[in-house]
């Protein structure tokens, strides 16, 4: 069976996406390319069943793929890209992963007519529970745009938007936003230890309780304002905490901060 696509870089993020893709039998292993010039990352990608590449100058020469995933870190996607102008103003979609990119660039060095789809996946991607985010050019086909949609369901949920400017808040919400959750679980492990409890009680009662809240707020299909309300009684425990952390300079302000400061940040690296 022939090529459908080409995987360019296979790190922590193409990796995970590769073998959802592969699990989930959205696509077969021996339809897939991976273009990878680090060895061992290379080979993990080959253990998968894939064939692979140590770089673009190795593909073959009548090689015509469906889609091809750029997989790598915004500051080399123009030199990356570079070697995949063979593919460009054609039939083969471009997908990109990477944060800040903007359309624009894939156009001003794979032409004009290349069809082109932004991806804002996040780590959760890895065990199939990621928010994917994607943005297609009105050169994308419709089918190309089920295919890719397709793919991406095997990591996780997918949502699209139609205006490109968007793409830089999406990257600071759910792109980044892991990293946050992450150290919410850290400050609340922090603030269960300066409470008393020993290390790994206060790291499995962190742990477990924002788990279980965030399940619980997928799972019930109520508002997260209307579960805080019925977990919050009147001048209890919980109330008291919340008046701190929902104070003047609380979390929200924070988050609304940390937020710009991410989005701010997207906006350079796609300059």
């Amino acid at each position: 069976m022939s090529t459908r696509l080409v995987l360019v870089g296979c790190g922590h993020m193409g990796h995970a996406m590769l073998a959802g893709w592969i699990a989930s039998g959205k696509i077969a292993a021996h339809e897939i390319i991976v273009v990878e010039p680090n060895e061992v990352l290379r080979n993990r990608a080959a253990a998968l069943g894939c064939t692979v590449a140590p770089d673009a100058g190795t593909l073959p020469q009548d090689l015509a793929p469906d889609i091809i995933v750029i997989a790598v870190k915004p500051q080399a996607i123009e030199e990356v890209l570079a070697h995949y102008t063979r593919f460009g103003n054609g039939k083969t979609a471009f997908v990109s992963i990477a944060a800040g990119t903007g359309v624009a660039t894939f156009e001003k060095i794979l032409g004009d007519k290349t069809p082109i789809i932004r991806c804002m996946p996040n780590i959760p991607a890895a065990i199939g529970k990621g928010m994917m985010v994607v943005f297609a050019t009105d050169r994308v086909t419709e089918t190309a745009r089920a295919f890719v949609a397709d793919l991406l369901s095997a990591s996780g949920e997918v949502a699209t938007i139609d205006d490109e400017k968007l793409m830089d808040a999406v990257t600071a919400v759910s792109g980044s936003g892991p990293g946050y959750v992450f150290h919410f679980i850290e400050a609340l492990t922090a603030a269960a230890r300066a409470a008393g409890l020993p290390d790994k009680t206060a790291a499995r009662l962190a742990l477990q309780t924002i788990y279980g809240s965030a399940v619980m707020a997928v799972e019930s299909g109520e508002e997260p304002g209307v579960l805080r309300q019925k977990v919050t009684s009147y001048k209890g425990t919980t109330a008291a905490g919340l008046d701190v952390l929902m104070g003047e300079n609380g979390l929200t302000r924070l988050l609304t901060e940390t937020v710009e400061a991410a989005r701010k940040r997207s906006i350079e690296l796609g300059s």
